[in-house]
């Protein structure tokens, strides 16, 4: 470890620097809401946006709120009002709000989670650990069209967990009302005869600007959210664990392919058919078991494609897959040691996650058949390798808070059948001194043996590898400035091979620098100008292999609108070669009305650098979105993106290529649980094969598919699909798209409570 040692000491310098500017500074604190007394309901209550139940009677109103955005912290400009009470299982928020043009309302219907920031939604953010940094999100908008997230100040939001719960909503003459009703049993706690929770009110108001209200102030000079909740007393008597989930399904796809090859007419399979079941029990509020036998991980919203043309390392996808997202919080760590994509398709697995005082804790274990791809990663690079064998995962993490600090040990492993495995383990922290500094450190240690699959990648002979891993952090805000310096260091030999680490063998420090103003009464009420700098050292010899200096401005205006300008000047080794890139950026996004619900522009412009050949060369980005809702019922999505690199050099000159990504997608939503929807996309890239060496590419390369959806979702695991899809793909011979892949599935899963 003394080699670790010493490669931490050198990124301690612009840490320390940080921390000495930082200590200057004026230390504000958070400022939690106003006391909140919750009542036991003297009635009974039903979800259906009407406050008139008996239940409702004598639940003390909440009329305090605060305008967060774009105001700040100031009384709202509409009024809001909200009442909570409980029973033996459930927990009820009911809200009121104003609006003085009830009829400009931006309600549509849609998917679960469907619920984004250019429409009206509200809710409860429940801290139910009374922890101050990580709470659970039930919001919805006013056609009951649900919202989800754990919401950590830690690892941030992510929407990927699903729980049990209802909602409905009410667009009234004065403006909409809202209850939901949340289990206990969805919830996760301490036992305790009278606990008080965190908890958050929230409303989104998005009309000429996106407003933001809450039932506490969320000080600018604070750099934490949940920290802000109220404490609310009250609660007595919950129930405490005891709930049981068990949730089968069952499918059956039939799917034809080209036989013998592409071009000859499709041959079907036999149809495939599937039983499984995933089981959840929760024998303490505070604690989850998951099982599950030949789970189903199909995709039934695709992943979108995204150029991969003149791209050095991996693409990220997020994690969709129920079984993994239950403390979904705890697999977040500052290098992304763990990406539970990588394991492909598990034949059975289970897992224990829970919480208790100050201590939370998850460990999982499953059998991965493969089937998938595995990163191998490299300095200047990453590549894949199928992964063509079985294997045993396990991933285990355990975490110790300490006020709004933690420590963290975190260890995963591999073991490949027949030979071969991968070790990683080391601890993480994260300390806060006040709220506007942070400090975060990470190490890792890996060990592995490949497997001995020469014929799947060079590196896997049977070698065994050992390195370490590290980074440092620091970040600090306030009203005004924040700064964040990032030191890392990984070892040539480092693998994660249940982690997304696309990139070792060097070194980086990374440092960023802004300055906020928020003006009034001008189309702009917050601009940021910025900069940045980063260099990365190659392991072996400390020769630079990328380097970047850039600085920009970022504003959000009227419209919904948000702009972004940057300049960017970049050094990249490839190869032997170190080229430069001169390339700004220039972002738009707004949200007109309800009807053009979200539009977008991202480009990039100017140099661009040939990756694959190492030459430099001229070019472009570009990125369009547009969410159009001509109807509540109906939504449409297009995105489009291209990118193309330009040589003029005395070797070579022209159109090195051009890439191309187009994707229409239409949702038609019966009500909040039920869905036809179709997407059709079109991926192509042509090469101009004179420019490259012989045979290393395609003059084109291109596919197009298309698929059908009819889904009713009673709750997320409660669920009936049917479906179609259809790719094609390019075939050179015929010159024409040729069928690949035809498949019609259908599923059914029913969550039984217990």
């Amino acid at each position: 470890m003394t080699t670790l040692v010493r490669r931490l000491l050198l990124l301690a310098g612009p840490l320390a620097l940080a921390l000495s500017v930082a200590a200057a500074a004026h230390a504000a604190a958070p400022q939690p809401g106003p006391p909140l007394t919750i009542r036991r309901a003297p009635g009974p209550i039903v979800i259906d946006g009407d406050l008139s139940d008996a239940g409702w009677q004598g639940a003390d109103s909440i009329t305090t709120w605060y305008e967060t955005n774009v105001g700040d912290n100031v009384p709202p400009q509409v009024g809001n009002i909200a009442f909570l009470t409980f029973d033996d299982k459930y927990l009820y928020a009911a809200f009121v709000f104003e609006d003085p043009n009830p009829s400009g309302v931006r309600a549509p219907l849609g998917d679960h989670d469907a619920v984004g920031s250019p429409t009206d939604y509200a809710g409860i953010i429940v801290d139910s650990r009374n922890d101050g940094k990580t709470a659970q999100m039930f919001l919805s908008n006013p056609r009951g069209v649900q919202y989800d997230a754990l919401s950590s100040d830690v690892s941030g939001e992510d929407n990927s967990p699903d729980w049990f719960w209802d909602s409905k909503g009410k667009i009234t003459e004065h403006g909409w009302t809202l209850e939901i009703r949340v289990p206990f049993s969805s919830l996760r706690y301490n036992s305790e005869a009278n606990p008080t929770w965190g908890m958050l009110l929230y409303r989104n108001y998005p009309r000429d600007r996106r407003y933001q209200f809450f039932s506490a102030r969320l000080p600018r000079d604070v750099n934490c959210f949940i920290c802000n909740s109220s404490k609310m007393s009250g609660l007595s008597a919950l129930p405490h664990g005891s709930h049981l989930v068990v949730a089968p399904y069952a499918t059956a796809s039939a799917a034809a392919f080209p036989h013998p090859a592409l071009g000859d007419p499709l041959h079907y399979d036999e149809t495939d058919k599937q039983a499984g079941v995933d089981i959840k029990w929760n024998p303490l509020s505070g604690l989850a078991l998951d099982g599950t036998v030949n789970p189903d991980f199909s995709q039934i919203e695709s992943d979108a494609a995204q150029i991969v043309a003149n791209e050095r390392f991996a693409l990220f996808y997020p994690e969709k897959r129920p079984f993994f997202l239950e403390g979904v919080d705890l697999f977040s760590t500052p290098m992304q040691a763990v990406y539970t994509r990588t394991i492909t398709d598990p034949a059975a697995g289970g897992r224990v996650t829970g919480r208790f005082n100050k201590t939370s804790f998850t460990a999982l274990y499953t059998q991965d058949d493969g089937g998938g791809y595995v990163i191998l990663p490299g300095a200047q690079g990453s590549d894949f390798a199928p992964q063509d064998f079985i294997s045993d995962v396990a991933i285990t993490r355990v975490r110790r808070d300490f006020g709004q600090s933690y420590l963290s040990l975190l260890a995963t492993g591999r073991a490949v059948h027949g030979g071969g495995n991968n070790w990683v383990v080391g601890p993480d922290m994260q300390w806060r001194p006040n709220p506007q500094n942070t400090l975060t450190l990470q190490v890792l240690h890996s060990q592995s043996e490949t497997p001995d699959r020469p014929d799947l990648a060079a590196e896997w002979n049977g070698q065994t590898l050992s390195d370490n891993a590290a980074q440092a952090s620091y970040q600090f805000a306030n009203r005004t400035w924040d700064a964040y310096v990032q030191g890392q260091d990984f070892g040539p030999d480092f693998r994660a091979d249940n982690g997304f680490i696309p990139q070792v063998g060097y070194r980086e420090v990374y440092t960023e620098g802004g300055y906020t103003i928020r003006p009034t009464k001008n189309f702009f009420n917050r601009v940021r100008f910025w900069g940045i700098g980063f260099v990365d050292y190659q392991h072996e010899d400390n020769t630079t292999l990328d380097q970047r200096v850039a600085a920009g401005i970022g504003a959000n205006g009227a419209l919904n609108s948000f702009i972004r300008l940057e300049l960017n000047n970049d050094y990249y080794r490839v190869g032997t070669e170190y080229l430069h890139r001169f390339r700004p950026r220039f972002y738009i996004e707004t949200v007109p009305n309800r009807t053009w619900n979200f539009l977008s522009l991202d480009t990039y412009f100017g140099d661009e650098i040939d990756f694959a050949n190492g030459r430099e060369g001229t070019g472009a980005t570009i990125l369009a979105s547009a969410q159009i809702r001509p109807s509540t019922h109906l939504e449409l999505r297009a995105n489009g993106s291209w990118r193309w690199i330009d040589l003029d050099l005395p070797t070579a000159k022209g159109r090195l290529f051009t890439a191309e990504v187009e994707r229409l997608r239409a949702t038609y939503s019966f009500n909040a649980r039920s869905f036809v929807r179709l997407i059709g996309q079109y991926v192509n890239t042509d090469y101009n094969t004179s420019l490259y060496p012989p045979s290393a590419v395609p003059e084109r390369n291109a596919n197009l598919s298309g698929s059908g959806l009819l889904a009713y979702k009673l709750n997320w695991q409660t669920v009936f699909y049917v479906g179609y899809g259809d790719q094609r793909i390019f075939f050179d011979i015929t010159d024409q798209f040729e069928k690949y892949n035809q498949q019609a599935f259908a599923k059914v899963s029913y969550a039984f409570q217990h």
